[in-house]
């Protein structure tokens, strides 16, 4: 018999699967519950480095700090990173197999299945209860045919299923019923009933809405969560657009949104410090005054140059630096601000060559194989120290190399300008830590900076995630499920 195991499933993309499994997560893991975080399959360009050397999705990495563990490749064993609007790079267990259009990763998710199954079933063996998350819906029907990452999985392994919807989006009943009645009769039968996210407002109102849920569905409401105010995650996939920043703070920053930015979840201490207006602008918009401009990373770095020079980005940061202005280019964004990108094997997109914008007398020439690292070292701008860790495919030399931005044991990493106004760098993270964040935010032109514990923030969020569950979910039905009692000790090591 398999390890308990309870599958998140939702309406639609962003209904609270990643936020709910993560809080229960955290709620099993403080009542000494072993517990861990499983995604069969996850499509997002936000990604993080795990234990084992691989890249699993951001939103298992997060789930995985709710359980108190570290992130383990088995937690997302198949990871789908969009290059185009129709092609992506699969990775499998961590590691970058192959890329393929849509239609040849259909056919490709037989194969897929084993290696979620593998995952799986070496969770099974570690831990006491494993929390599934599925993915987009499962009333998705045209992608019923070899699902592995929803109904596919939860009949193959045989667990119970739970749907969530966002209320805040409107339409809430329609989204429950209408994805009860796409199923089949026996997903159906798999579905134990529902959880309401994101509600404001006064719950007697609600309730009559919620006994006719269950009189028409013949499926119970586990419970309501509240809309949680001020409340951080980090977000899957999308730009979270909550996180609105206030035009009178000091310091004033500007991203440009890439078709394919990655890891934009690197921004997210900078849009939560006091001081800071981070703001991401569409690229075909003026580029508003700013202390400084931050070229994000990029699945598609070719791609994405293009588009930024499309719009003229090389004359904006240009203007910029003459006024004085800073800039910083992070992975894709440090990349682009050498003389040329090559691509001799079409690893992101057609093979070929780009022009960069020439800020650094440094090239780039895309490789297979990736990059998978998590580092720490010491930022040579302050000597400072700073943590954090790498995701490319690119091997970047020149004589600017020689002014390097990180030190990081034995290698450095990124470059300086002579003038200090530039800042590559290949390191995703490095405002997580109050230190190194505190430094560049000095260097691009705070004088004195309030210290910010970004890993202390996303602790308390859990924690009032997790508090909200234990006070408006039914817990102990959900332990039912699983068939466990509160009072449960660790089994495994």
């Amino acid at each position: 018999m398999n390890t308990p195991t309870l599958m998140i499933q939702g309406t639609t993309s962003d209904a609270g699967k990643s936020t709910l499994v993560a809080g229960l997560c955290r709620v099993l893991h403080r009542k000494g519950i072993s517990v861990v975080p499983f995604k069969p399959q996850n499509m997002a360009l936000n990604s993080a480095v795990t234990i084992d050397g691989g890249e699993i999705g951001r939103a298992q990495a997060v789930q995985a700090q709710a359980s108190g563990l570290e992130p383990h490749t088995d937690m997302n064993p198949v990871l789908i990173k969009p290059s185009t609007d129709t092609n992506a790079q699969i990775i499998i267990h961590g590691q970058a197999c192959k890329n393929m259009d849509a239609a040849d990763y259909h056919l490709y998710k037989t194969t897929a299945m084993p290696a979620v199954l593998e995952s799986y079933h070496r969770l099974c063996e570690k831990y006491d209860i494993v929390l599934v998350e599925g993915a987009g819906s499962p009333a998705e029907i045209n992608l019923r045919d070899r699902d592995i990452a929803n109904m596919g999985f939860a009949e193959a392994v045989d667990c119970p299923v739970l749907i969530i919807a966002d209320i805040d989006k409107g339409g809430v009943f329609a989204h429950l019923t209408g994805t009860l009645d796409l199923l089949s009769e026996s997903e159906q039968n798999r579905v134990n009933g529902f959880i309401i996210n994101r509600f404001r407002g006064d719950i007697s109102l609600l309730e009559p809405g919620l006994e006719w849920l269950e009189d028409k569905t013949n499926k119970k409401v586990f419970g309501t969560l509240p809309y949680l105010h001020q409340f951080h995650l980090e977000a899957e996939d999308a730009i979270n657009a909550d996180n609105i920043c206030e035009s009178n703070r000091p310091l004033n920053i500007v991203i440009p949104v890439l078709p394919r930015l990655s890891n934009h979840t690197d921004f997210d201490p900078l849009r939560l410090h006091p001081q800071v207006n981070c703001q991401f602008i569409d690229a075909n918009k003026e580029l508003p005054a700013c202390d400084l401009i931050i070229l994000p990373g990029s699945k598609n770095v070719r791609d994405d140059l293009d588009y930024l020079i499309q719009y003229k980005w090389h004359e904006k940061i240009k203007r910029h630096l003459r006024y004085g202005g800073k800039v910083m280019g992070i992975c894709g964004g440090f990349q682009m601000l050498g003389k040329m990108i090559h691509d001799p094997d079409g690893i992101e997109s057609t093979s070929g060559s780009s022009e960069g914008f020439g800020l650094f007398d440094l090239e780039t020439t895309l490789t297979e194989e990736k990059q998978l690292v998590n580092v720490s070292g010491k930022l040579l701008i302050s000597d400072s120290t700073v943590s954090g860790y790498e995701i490319h495919a690119g091997l970047t030399t020149g004589p600017d190399l020689a002014r390097p931005a990180i030190k990081l044991g034995d290698r450095v990493d990124g470059a300086i300008s002579d003038d200090k106004q530039i800042i590559g760098i290949y390191l995703h993270g490095l405002f997580e830590q109050t230190e190194s964040c505190q430094s560049l935010l000095h260097w691009a032109g705070l004088e004195t900076v309030e210290a910010v514990d970004y890993y202390a923030r996303r602790e308390n969020d859990i924690n009032r995630l997790a508090d909200a569950i234990e006070a408006h979910i039914d817990i102990d039905s959900i332990c039912s499920l699983l068939d466990i009692a509160l009072n449960k000790t660790v089994t495994h090591a």
